[in-house]
């Protein structure tokens, strides 16, 4: 269990963290509440605050969709309740009826949570508003286009949130758990101890949080470049780089577990363990480590990443050429593979990438059974 002070700073740290949010989210549902009820003068206009939160509590990247799935979800509510109410009037059943058929509809439009939710909830409205306040339909749609657009002005330009922040907040946690576990599978390398290597294992294997925030960050660091003034330069250099670093990132990663499932048999299995073998998984960490630091910096070139990955291509060769088994054979090949994902991660062609590798791997003389692929 975590001590009362390391719980406290952790949560100072998420209250930081979010606090941009924060500040955006009163923002717009102040600025909403304003258009509404001073320049248009509807009556309680309380659904625009409250669509503009709610659009802006989309993953960032998708506060564009969310804000058309918002008006279509209201729009959808509005028809079917309307439809409804003629034909079978107001009571607890035809409720039931209203809102069941908005969600039915909503589903058949798109499959976004968001969309279901607000069709069924204006439906609600509709269903047991309608007979004490007039002519709702209206504004509530005009509330949500409000709502959605002050989200969008406000993350787009009164106050936008930095999106190499936003993408290197999100790489880190991803990256890090790269490089721990293959510095633990090298550990297990050395000492052959295949439970370590087990529980580096399960731990790369569950990376689904990490990389999709990853995912997330990089589509809403480009959603935040193409919407803000500010950052349109941004979206050729740095920020470019580091969105299309997710799938190459992304491919190291299933790599770099192909690679320690392999070291949990080679373990197993009693084969050889060349002195350079856990020393090229070292450094293909070391690689990744780098590579979040020059993300970090804006990763002008990258190259000190690309010197740990050719370090770790060249310690692989080293292990191949000194003798290794079937098991082995496997672990050097995903060496290479992985440190190629890297390079390409680093802006590198693919192309060029694989040259860079088979170039410091060295010549494929076969030591004993098998080859890398």
């Amino acid at each position: 269990m975590r001590s009362a002070p390391a719980l406290l700073v952790d949560r100072f740290r998420r209250v930081r963290a979010g606090a941009g949010l924060a500040a955006q989210a009163g923002l717009a549902a102040g600025l909403s509440w304003w258009v509404a009820d001073s320049l248009l003068d509807i009556t309680q206009p309380v659904f625009a605050p409250i669509s503009a939160v709610v659009a802006l509590a989309a993953s960032v990247g998708q506060r564009v969709r969310r804000t058309v799935e918002l008006i279509i979800g209201v729009a959808v509510g509005i028809l079917i309740g309307n439809l409804l109410i003629s034909l079978v009037g107001i009571g607890a059943w035809q409720l039931g009826l209203i809102v069941a058929l908005a969600v039915v509809v909503a589903a058949f439009v798109g499959r976004s949570p968001a969309l279901v939710v607000q069709a069924g909830a204006t439906a609600v409205l509709i269903g047991t508003l309608t007979p004490m306040v007039p002519d709702l339909e209206a504004p509530r749609v005009l509330d949500a286009l409000i709502g959605g657009a002050a989200t969008l002005l406000v993350t787009a330009v009164l106050l936008p949130l930095n999106p190499l922040r936003i993408i290197n907040r999100a790489a880190g946690p991803a990256l890090d758990l790269l490089a721990e576990q293959l510095d633990r599978t090298a550990d297990a390398l050395r000492e052959r101890d295949a439970e370590a290597a087990r529980v580096a294992r399960d731990r790369l294997r569950n990376n689904k949080k990490e990389m999709g925030s990853f995912g997330e960050a990089a589509q809403g660091a480009r959603e935040a470049a193409t919407l803000s003034p500010v950052y349109w330069t941004a979206r050729e250099g740095p920020l470019g780089r580091y969105a299309q670093a997710v799938e190459p990132v992304d491919r190291a990663m299933r790599n770099s577990g192909t690679l320690i499932r392999r070291a949990v048999t080679l373990i197993a299995d009693g084969e050889r363990v060349p002195e350079t073998m856990p020393v090229a998984v070292s450094a293909l960490a070391d690689a990744v480590r780098t590579l979040r630091k020059e993300f970090a910096r804006g990763m002008p070139e990258a190259t000190r990443c690309r010197e740990s990955a050719l370090r770790a291509v060249a310690e692989a060769g080293r292990a191949y050429r000194a003798g290794v088994d079937f098991s082995g054979a496997v672990v050097v090949a995903q060496v290479r593979t992985a440190a190629s994902d890297l390079l390409v991660a680093t802006d590198l062609d693919q192309e060029e990438a694989n040259r860079l590798v088979r170039s410091a791997f060295g010549p494929l003389d076969p030591p004993g059974t098998g080859a890398p692929t």
